[in-house]
Parts: C-alpha cells; sequence; structure tokens
C-alpha cells in the first residue's frame, strides 16, 4: 500500500484528496496547524487517516512524517490573494519558508515524488485568454509571488536534488467544506452563505471580473494522476476546466437554483485581483489525463446542496 503525505490536509481541497486517496487504497497521513483547516473536514475519515497537527515550517517536525512515503501533496497554505496584502509576513513565512521546509524534507526522506499546489495568479493579469503554461509570470499579490516561488523550488529540487516534482496551477477551485465564516473567504463559499440565508453577497468591482471555477474533484482527481504520471518531473500544469464564468452570472445561476431574486451589492475592487482567469488544459489532459467530470451546474448543484445541510 503507497503512503502518501498530504500537508493541508483538514483544509477545503485538501480534505477532498485525502477522501481520493483512500478510495485509491493508499495510507494517508495529513499534516496540518487547524490555522485554517478545521479536524470536522475530516471527521468522518478519522479513524482511517493519521492527523498530525503541526507547522510545515518546523521542519524538524514534519521529517519524520514526510520520510519514506510514496507521494506528498503539499497543498497547506495561507490561501488568499487579500490576506497577503494586509498580513504579507505570515504569508510569506507559510508560503515560502513553509514551502521550503517541507521540499527539503521530502528530498532528504527520499520521496518518490511531491506534488505541488501552485497558483493561477501566477499569470498575474494579461488579457490573453487563455492562459497557457509557456507564458511569463506576472504576479500582481504578494500570494502569487510566494505560490509562483514554490513553483521554481520545485524544478530546482528535481533539478538539484532528485525530487520529483509536479506542480499544479490551481484556478478557482469550489465544493464541499470550504469556510465561508472569514473576509478572506472564496467568493462561491461567500455566495453560498448569503443565499441560504437570503441576504445579498458583495461583490467587489462590477462582477464582471471572470473565472474558471473548478469543482474539488476534479481537482482531487488530477493530483492523484499528477502523482503516477509519467515523464512530467519538474513539470508545471494547468488545473483548470477550459472554462470561465464572470461573478455576475456564478450569483444569477444560484438565484435560478433556488427561485429567488436577491440583487447584489458592489463595493471597489480589490487590490491585486485580476480581472479574467481561465485555463489551457491542452497540457495537462495529454500528459496527465486530465478529465473534469463537473460541468458548473453539476458542481454548483453538489456544492450548495451540501452547504444546505451543512450551514
Amino acid at each position: 500500500m503507497k503512503k502518501y503525505v498530504v500537508t493541508g490536509g483538514a483544509g477545503f481541497i485538501g480534505s477532498t484528496l485525502v477522501r481520493t486517496l483512500l478510495n485509491a487504497g493508499g495510507e494517508v497521513a495529513v499534516i496540518d496547524n487547524l490555522l485554517s483547516g478545521h479536524e470536522k473536514n475530516v471527521l468522518e475519515v478519522r479513524d482511517r487517516i493519521k492527523l498530525h497537527i503541526l507547522d510545515i515550517r518546523d521542519g524538524t517536525a514534519i521529517a519524520p512524517v514526510i520520510d519514506g512515503a510514496d507521494t506528498v501533496f503539499h497543498l497547506a497554505a495561507i490561501p488568499s490573494v487579500p490576506r497577503s496584502i494586509d498580513e504579507p509576513r505570515p504569508s510569506h513565512e507559510v508560503n515560502i519558508d513553509g514551502t521550503f521546509e517541507v521540499f527539503n524534507a521530502a528530498a532528504k526522506g527520499k520521496v518518490r515524488r511531491l506534488v505541488y499546489a501552485a497558483s493561477s495568479s501566477a499569470y498575474g493579469d494579461s488579457e490573453t485568454l487563455p492562459k497557457i503554461e509557456t507564458m511569463p509570470a506576472k504576479p500582481k499579490s504578494p500570494y502569487a509571488v510566494q505560490k509562483y516561488v514554490g513553483e521554481l523550488y520545485a524544478s530546482v529540487f528535481t533539478s538539484c536534488f532528485g525530487l520529483e516534482t509536479v506542480a499544479l496551477r490551481f484556478f478557482n477551485v469550489y465544493g464541499p467544506r470550504q469556510d465561508p465564516s472569514s473576509a478572506y473567504s472564496g467568493i462561491l463559499s461567500l455566495f453560498m452563505k448569503h443565499l441560504i440565508a437570503r441576504t445579498a453577497p458583495t461583490i467587489f468591482g462590477d462582477g464582471e471580473q471572470s473565472r474558471d471555477f473548478t469543482y474539488v474533484e476534479d481537482v482531487a482527481a488530477l493530483c492523484l494522476k499528477a502523482a503516477n504520471a509519467a515523464g512530467v518531473a519538474g513539470k508545471m500544469f494547468n488545473a483548470g476546466n477550459g472554462s470561465h464564468y464572470t461573478l455576475n452570472q456564478i450569483w444569477s445561476m444560484l438565484q435560478e437554483m433556488e427561485g429567488v431574486k436577491i440583487p447584489a451589492k458592489y463595493g471597489p475592487p480589490r487590490a491585486g485581483d485580476v480581472r479574467h482567469s481561465m485555463a489551457d488544459t491542452a497540457a495537462a489532459k495529454a500528459e496527465l489525463g486530465h478529465a473534469p467530470k463537473f460541468t458548473i451546474e453539476d458542481g454548483l448543484s453538489k456544492t450548495l446542496a451540501w452547504y444546505k445541510g451543512s450551514l
């Protein structure tokens, strides 16, 4: 049985990946300091995993957990553009220093492969759509810089230290267990919260900014494919759907699903936000076997059903 380690495994995306790995027959260890993750996210599988409440910045503490793993999935981060602007130091320490400690422990622990959760924010605000992996990085926020530095470290750890790495640039991932309680929460989790409460969400900007919204189970499936694909060490791939929708369109879809009309409120655009984002998925399909199963309608419906049962 393969040993998998998921950093950030009690988080929104990580807890879905944990379930995917368990279903694939793996032995799963989770590293999470529960800063943005929650133990309740893995409660139903708690007896099937090893949960280590550790900070990835503590290389000495995480090394024994990572040692000898087949694959490490590095998802732990402070995942917020606005928060990285409001509080740049902790974001830097977790997203850069912590990432180095994970890579270093994996290399020293003879891990076969490390899959790194990169970010589409690295592309910046270029007008060209879709975003192709060969485009130069033009980050607009500390968070985008931090996640891009992780990509560079991934490549270097492959070339210098023999650690196989694959970086996946996540686009706008959504789905069950995304926490809507923070001011830095993802927009779709906030939409769900307001829709159920029948209150108006605040959209920063005019709502015509567009995103490649990707259902979390599709992302988790791609992570596992990235762990197993041959001939991809040291490479970076887009992890999106290859489509994009404006925030106004998404809010309209959700209102239609519930049969309500709740006009959104609008606020000033936020610093660091990009206008449009959409992935070119050709490379991920060709080299990793990426095959998203969920349409935006399917994903929104499943996500809404989960929130209705949880909030």
